[in-house]
């Protein structure tokens, strides 16, 4: 589930909370909003997985893509 709250609403770079209601119900993380098509695309498909997102938050908590290689 995709929310936007008041810190989405008011935290300079909007980070949309995405909660977890399918393996670990609760468990949250934020995204950038530039990041939440590929993160919606991904999770829908089954390619990655919540966690796959939710471990590479910056210290923060907000995913803000895959390192660069």
């Amino acid at each position: 589930m995709f929310i936007v709250d008041r810190i989405a609403l008011t935290h300079p770079d909007h980070p949309i909370l995405v909660v977890d209601l399918y393996d670990e119900g609760g468990r949250t993380f934020r995204i950038i909003p530039s990041e939440m098509c590929p993160v919606w695309g991904n999770l829908w498909l089954g390619n990655l997985d919540f966690d796959d997102f939710a471990d590479h938050v910056d210290k923060d908590g907000i995913f803000r893509g895959f390192p660069k290689r």
